[in-house]
């Protein structure tokens, strides 16, 4: 029987903020049993702070946090993907690399916190909740 992880991709157009969470979120959820990954189309070269900050709030890891293309998830080499999230329109609606492995796709729409005009303090408490209940 299979004992790996489900390797779940989130995407967005930045990869700077609702994918790096949801990457993290889900293998802190996912406890073992899902390896989270995320990755833009075009990203941003760096996390937003305030994605930074809602983590370390909740004592979640922030280590290694890269924001990153989606085409290293599409080359030979990569692990193989059996879900692949789109969390924001934009993404959702560009055409998206044919993923290995034929993973389950969906689109999870998230509201983007890095357009958040509140206190960033603010802003990054009720990040979490946000997310949950998107």
């Amino acid at each position: 029987m299979d004992e790996r992880p489900y390797n779940v991709l989130f995407l967005c157009t930045g990869n700077s903020a609702r994918s790096i969470l949801a990457e993290v979120l889900i293998e802190h959820w996912g406890k073992g049993r899902l390896k989270g990954y995320s990755a833009g189309s075009f990203p941003k070269g760096a996390v937003h702070p305030l994605a930074l900050d809602a983590l370390e709030r909740l004592h979640l890891p922030t280590h290694g946090l890269r924001s990153k293309s989606w085409h290293e998830f599409a080359r030979p080499g990569a692990p193989v993907m059996d879900f692949v999230f789109t969390v924001c329109d934009q993404a959702a609606d560009e055409l998206c690399p044919v993923w290995p492995g034929n993973p389950v796709t969906a689109h999870w729409r998230v509201p983007d916190p890095a357009r958040c005009r509140r206190d960033r303090s603010r802003a990054a408490e009720g990040l979490p909740r946000r997310l949950c209940r998107a």
